[in-house]
């Protein structure tokens, strides 16, 4: 085990000392290598919290949250720590319920062909997938962490993926969430079902929805032309025609409730699928051809700008022409083949609609496997660009109305050439939505404030374009105090209104979603080599997790007590 820490920031908090909550039955765990190997996530923050708390089951997660509430202590639930807006980073009690990994059989709803399947909140999306397609169906949500994000951290982000263009995100997928809420009571709240309101959380909650209903601006809680939206609550959601408290709960972050067990809607597996992968020498023309793919039908259109094809032709050679502005991989899908083939055509004939110089199709799983293999090509190379450079994912989920989509990347660009960036620039052009990662020089002794200067300028292009901070990610505590920028007063005064209701207290997830006073969206970063350095058993754990992208690993794995 480590040493005792000299810098008086890595000690045990006072609160916490002796503190093991009375009938927690999992492990609490106050050390410094245990607390360390939480310190971090996927995103750039670090925070090394007060204590690890892994409940064993539903009931021991009660028994946490009412010593919480009693003690005045944060919770921070966490599954993976794959999510990049530091909604599991944070320095209250790291809340672990990676282990709820559960996986139920797929059951028939009575009556009709739909099917359900209920899970652990710890269950990896990747398996979840897995048990649904050994009986012919599939979970259609599939962000490209789903191999190793977990299904709570989905259902608590809104996540989306690639297939949001035909699918949707996580919200509607959800047909029923098992809650701890704030005073430890248990409940399943389900799609279709009166929500029980001798809950007092449930209560306030359906009153304060009632409330907004009759005096809010609903127009004030969406950002218009936006697809896909993860940040502030899903009032919206929860008060349009068949919205329910269950909308409200997905995309709350843990700030509402500790979700337990998840279930979801499956759908039958694709019958047939086809790519294409389409190179262009014009950004206008490759977004263009994104919304037509969209109208199509196509069921994914990703982007990937010059930017992210200069990195991946430095792994290995892309088949990509050196003057191309842009790709796009679409994909299509139908219950035969031949009706797959009929989209495909249709897509190319699009793509030559809008000047494509070259085209590639894929008609088989190989195929496709081999073109959707240049979207993941960048990763592995920009991990290992360190020390120099650091790949930094702080504006790494804006979502603008589509015939915006054009004017925001290009913005970016400009932005990190104004500051000497190197960037990448990726994402789902059929959503107008980018995902950016800066490679920023921390060698440079100014490298902290042209961070600022870059999120600074980007928020604000962001903002005018009428976008959103969040398509997928959720807002954590990376973007909540940027909120104000891109929510009206209206939309910032529901929020707040919301979190009051489902945690008077403040002890749900403090700080994710809506920022607590004097926060800021970059504080302590894990890149930063000025930062206190973790213990060392901490940092070579931590970099194999990130390295070998094993985030769905056990942490207390690395700090077993003998």
């Amino acid at each position: 085990m480590s040493s005792a820490p000299t810098n008086p920031a890595l000690a045990t908090p006072p609160s916490v000392r002796n503190a093991r909550p009375d009938g927690f039955r999992g492990p609490f765990r106050i050390d410094l290598l245990a607390r360390s190997l939480y310190a971090e996530g996927a995103g750039i923050a670090r925070c090394i919290p007060a204590a690890v708390a892994v409940p064993a089951d539903t009931e021991d997660v009660a028994t946490l949250v009412r010593w919480a509430k009693r003690q005045g202590h944060a919770l921070i639930p966490r599954g993976s720590g794959s999510g990049m807006a530091a909604g599991a980073v944070g320095p209250g009690v790291i809340v672990d319920v990676s282990r709820f990994t559960f996986i139920g059989d797929v059951v028939r709803d009575v009556g009709g062909d739909a099917h359900r399947i209920r899970v652990g909140a710890g269950a990896l999306r990747g398996a979840i997938d897995d048990a649904a397609r050994a009986v012919g169906l599939r979970f259609p949500v599939d962000p490209s962490s789903g191999a190793f994000c977990t299904i709570g951290g989905m259902v608590g982000a809104n996540a989306a993926g690639a297939r949001t263009l035909r699918f949707g995100a996580t919200r509607p997928w959800v047909t029923g969430l098992r809650c701890v809420f704030d005073d430890g009571s248990i409940a399943w709240i389900r799609r279709g079902e009166d929500p029980p309101r001798e809950i007092a959380a449930v209560a306030r909650l359906l009153d304060t929805l009632d409330a907004l209903r009759t005096h809010a601006d609903l127009s004030s809680l969406v950002h218009a032309g936006v697809r896909k939206e993860s940040s502030g609550y899903g009032i919206a959601a929860a008060l349009a025609p068949g919205g329910q408290l269950i909308d409200l709960l997905v995309g709350s972050e843990g700030t509402l409730a500790i979700f337990t067990e998840v279930e979801l809607a499956l759908i039958p597996i694709a019958g047939a699928t086809a790519t294409v992968l389409a190179t262009f020498a014009s950004l206008e023309d490759a977004t263009t051809c994104a919304v037509d793919a969209t109208a199509i039908g196509a069921s994914a259109c990703e982007l990937l700008d010059k930017t992210f094809l200069r990195i991946a032709a430095t792994g290995a050679p892309t088949g990509i022409a050196d003057d191309a502005e842009a790709v796009l991989l679409i994909e299509v899908e139908g219950e035969t083949t031949a009706m797959a083939r009929t989209l495909l055509e249709r897509v190319m004939a699009t793509c030559a609609t809008h000047h494509a110089t070259k085209v590639e199709t894929a008609l088989d799983a190989e195929a496709e496997h081999a073109l959707w293999a240049l979207r993941h090509a960048a990763s592995p190379i920009l991990s290992r660009l360190a020390p120099k450079l650091r790949s930094m994912q702080f504006i790494e989920d804006s979502c603008v109305p589509s015939a915006m989509y054009p004017a925001y990347v290009r913005g970016v660009r400009a932005i990190l050439d104004r500051y000497q960036v190197t960037g990448v620039i990726f994402g789902h052009a059929g959503d107008a939505h980018a995902h950016v990662n800066p490679l920023v020089d921390v060698t440079q002794p100014d490298w902290r404030a042209t961070v600022d200067a870059v999120l600074r300028e980007v928020v604000a292009l962001t903002a005018s374009l009428g976008g959103t901070l969040a398509g997928e990610h959720g807002d954590g505590r990376l973007r909540a105090s940027l909120l104000p920028q891109v929510w009206n007063a209206e939309a910032l005064a529901a929020f707040a209104n919301v979190k009051a209701a489902g945690d008077p207290s403040g002890v749900l997830n403090p700080g994710c979603k809506v920022a607590l006073p004097g926060d800021v969206a970059i504080g302590v970063l894990r890149h930063d080599p000025e930062a206190a350095p973790l213990v060392p058993e901490a940092r070579a754990a931590l970099d194999a997790i990130e390295r070998d992208r094993a985030w769905s690993r056990f942490r207390l794995d690395y700090a077993v007590v003998d």
